[in-house]
């Protein structure tokens, strides 16, 4: 193509700026024009058009040549920064026109919204950061990105859901409740481009939309973060976002929104989303190419099944984002009947508790983990146990009385059978199973608070109720009280209270952790939840002291075994190295049970300087129980 066939339009271009690009170009034949004389040329003395103004008047232009089919350059003004990013022009205007003056073959789509031209997005409602420029995040700081996000997720606590209908070229209908949408047809450096960038092609006659719907405000910090972390990015979309590729799309909504295209507000009532495949021959930079996913397909999806659509969800979203899910009623009922059903003390319920506790109590007796195990799965015990605890967080008193007598009774019957068993065994011997079950600490609190969430969350969610067998194993309710009942039978104080402070310490952890998690997912409000949970985190953190002073003993009893484990004791001239050590409480003073190795036997002597060796690596008086063993 000559040069001497460009019609040069400009707009509203500073004059000076306007005069630099004319001695650039003023040994070429090229003609400059207003942009209000651009229908009043005669297009067929050019062979290739050029823009320079608002974007507003590039639009025009590109209208103009789409409708003529004729090629297009752009000179971006240099505050049209995205401009230039979206379409790969350089920012050096020499280079610029350079670019712009060159007639490109290859046509890109055209995307159209109420048939006005979109080069950046268009925007209905509110999509706080979708719609906002990457690059403005990429230059700031850590504070900078700290203050952005928590600006942002202000903005989201003033947003709220609105029905939408979205109706593709097909006329499939697509009902959903979201805060805003964003559409697009090119990489344009905003963070709506950047989660779809996979999905995006200049040339497929194809739109993206991208739906924001947060069904609660922890859901929404979630995929901010996602947004605003590039290291957080997920592969996949976040949950609270829907994705639609079509050709066309029409937005139907119960109320007029606020609708901004490339940044300027329509006050549009009905909005039609249309694209003309490779609709105009644009000169764009070999980046805007390289850009392009030249895998995606032609055909329309959509990936907004997970997305609130039901009136209820719709109604109670229209009000304000919750922070925490809420739970339709739908999937609040069927729960709510089913802990009902689970907190009733049934002869079922009965016969396999006491079972339970058998097959615990002899595997405790012969040292069995693996039967042990067998009594977790069996014992029926959790159940009572979650439904207390959605009667705690509803103030269900009928719900908490029923779960509170289920697990009085069960507890009974596992304490009594346990006791007779104990009665009847001819054996009165600590085995290392009972004892493993006479000194909970504070992780064992910690263990029972995640199992108690799994539960919660294995009973919500029908799909992985299975998971409840691997929660019954992890925290073991059967056995602490299986070893209290023994030392009922045996009679000995010690054994029956540290074995049912392990048991307490799990029931409190699983109730107060199994609201806490129904909370989160959205089946009850937080003002209904908060007297009962308070209530429970009071109680918890009365079991925590004693579980605090066992943690600081096994803490402690931990630094004496690594400051003691093969340690090299100075005995004159021959040396002792101490192994396998071992800790026991006596009542008046610790015992340590450890292996000595020397070359030759201690003297009297020796052995003495050896015990106040290991007092004092151990920092208390100790009773040392030696066995000898000799380097040959």
């Amino acid at each position: 193509m000559a040069l001497s066939h460009i019609a040069f339009f400009y707009g509203t271009v500073e004059e000076a700026y306007l005069q630099k690009i004319r001695t650039h170009l003023d040994t070429q034949r090229v003609s400059f024009f207003p942009i209000h004389q651009l229908l009043q040329i005669s297009h067929d003395h050019f062979s290739h058009f050029v823009v320079c103004g608002t974007l507003e008047e590039i639009k025009t232009v590109l209208h103009f040549a789409s409708q003529e089919s004729m090629s297009v350059g752009i000179v971006p003004l240099p505050e049209q920064k995205r401009l230039m990013r979206t379409f790969a022009l350089p920012s050096q205007l020499e280079k610029a026109l350079a670019l712009a003056a060159t007639s490109m073959e290859e046509r890109i789509d055209l995307m159209l919204c109420n048939n006005e031209i979109v080069l950046q997005e268009v925007v209905v409602g509110e999509a706080p950061p979708l719609d906002a420029d990457e690059s403005t995040l990429l230059s700031r700081g850590f504070f900078a990105r700290l203050s952005l996000f928590w600006h942002t997720l202000q903005r989201v606590g003033r947003l709220h859901h609105r029905r939408m209908s979205l109706i593709d070229e097909n006329e499939k209908r697509i009902s959903i409740s979201a805060v805003g949408v964003v559409a697009l047809e090119y990489h344009n450096g905003s963070f709506a481009s950047r989660l779809i960038s996979s999905q995006i092609h200049a040339a497929d006659g194809k739109l993206s939309l991208l739906i924001l719907a947060p069904v609660s405000m922890v859901q929404y910090m979630g995929y901010l973060l996602q947004t605003l972390i590039p290291r957080m990015a997920s592969r996949t979309l976040p949950r609270s976002l829907g994705y639609i590729r079509a050709s066309a799309l029409r937005i139907e909504t119960e109320e007029v929104l606020p609708v901004r295209v490339d940044g300027t507000v329509h006050p549009e009532e009905n909005i039609v989303l249309r694209v003309e495949e490779r609709g105009v021959a644009l000169s764009v930079g070999d980046a805007f190419w390289e850009r392009q996913n030249e895998e995606v397909k032609g055909k329309n999806s959509a990936k907004v099944d997970h997305l609130p659509n039901d009136e209820e969800s719709a109604a109670y979203l229209r009000k304000s984002i919750p922070f925490f899910t809420h739970a339709s009623q739908q999937r609040y009922a069927a729960l709510f009947s089913n802990l009902r059903e689970e907190a009733k003390f049934t002869s079922t319920f009965a016969i396999l508790l006491i079972l339970a506790t058998m097959i615990a109590t002899f595997g405790l007796f012969i040292d069995s983990a693996s039967v042990i195990i067998g009594a977790m799965l069996l014992a029926p015990l959790m159940q009572p146990i979650v439904s207390l605890s959605m009667g705690v967080l509803r103030q269900d008193s009928v719900l908490e009385v029923t779960a509170a007598k289920t697990i009085g009774t069960g507890v009974s019957l596992v304490l009594l059978t346990a006791m007779l068993i104990a009665w009847f065994t001819p054996i009165s011997t600590l085995s290392t199973e009972m004892a493993g079950r006479l000194s909970p600490t504070l992780l064992d609190l910690c263990v029972a608070m995640v199992s108690g969430a799994a539960a919660a969350y294995a009973k919500s969610n029908e799909k992985i109720v299975s998971s409840l067998a691997g929660v019954a194993i992890a925290v073991a309710l059967v056995p602490p009280i299986a070893v209290a009942g023994i030392g009922m039978g045996w009679g000995v104080w010690h054994i029956f209270s540290s074995a049912f402070l392990l048991f307490l310490t799990n029931l409190v952890g699983i109730v107060l952790a199994a609201a806490l998690t129904f909370v989160f997912l959205g089946f009850s409000p937080i003002h209904v939840a908060k007297k009962g949970v308070a209530i429970w985190l009071v109680i918890a953190l009365l079991i925590a002291m004693p579980l605090y002073r066992s943690f600081e003993t096994m803490s402690r009893h931990a630094a004496i075994k690594e400051a003691l484990t093969n340690r090299h004791i100075r005995l004159g001239k021959d040396e002792a190295v101490l192994s396998h050590i071992e800790l026991v409480r006596q009542p008046k003073v610790m015992q340590v049970r450890c292996e000595v190795i020397t070359k030759e036997v201690l003297g009297s002597e020796e052995k003495r300087i050896l015990k106040e060796k290991i007092a004092k690596a151990a920092g208390m008086p100790v009773e040392v129980i030696a066995t000898f063993r000799y380097r040959l």
